[in-house]
């Protein structure tokens, strides 16, 4: 994994979390346990602090940064779809986000719910608890269903035994 230190500030990885070797994790970045970090993954505390809680996964080619002396929190039991952006903002626990999504400085994704593939949440929208939220700009568009928490629950456990897997199994060729 590519682990660096910037101005002092060192990522701090929580135990049995998994980060792949082509990610970049800079300067003050905390990684709760059992996550999830997968390759391309770019998640830079270089001048802002990231925090990630436990149990969450940070797919592919995700980009997570936050503003100078600001913090970027996202929490436990997170998804994080392959390629969103994550910027300067707030999730709560046990969010999805879509494939490719954004959510801009200041925004916050209350617990519970999802923000559909492509979506753009802009600066300083407050998506609330068990909402689904798609369309650019991101609207509400109902409220998250017995589906939506199913599809989470498998999502954060299959990249939770992943996290496992790829620290014991991953074998460079």
């Amino acid at each position: 994994m590519a682990l660096y230190e910037f101005e002092g500030r060192r990522p701090v990885i929580g135990v049995g979390s998994y980060v792949a070797e082509t990610a970049d994790v800079i300067g003050d970045v905390r990684i709760g346990q059992r996550c999830f970090i997968g390759p391309g993954a770019r998640i830079k505390g270089d001048y802002g602090s990231i925090i990630i809680g436990d149990e969450t996964s940070v797919q592919e080619n995700c980009v997570i940064h936050a503003r100078p002396e600001e913090k970027c929190r996202i929490g436990s039991q997170c998804t994080i779809g392959h390629g969103a952006i994550l910027h300067n903002c707030v999730l709560e626990d046990r969010v999805v986000i879509g494939m490719g999504a954004i959510v801009s400085d200041w925004a916050i994704v209350r617990a519970g719910s999802l923000i559909g593939e492509g979506a753009v949440v802009r600066q300083a929208v407050d998506i609330p608890s068990d909402r689904v939220a798609v369309g650019v700009p991101a609207r509400v568009i109902g409220a998250t269903d017995e589906t939506v928490w199913e599809f989470q629950q498998l999502a954060r456990e299959v990249y939770v035994q992943l996290a496992q897997r790829y620290r014991s199994g991953l074998k460079k060729l």
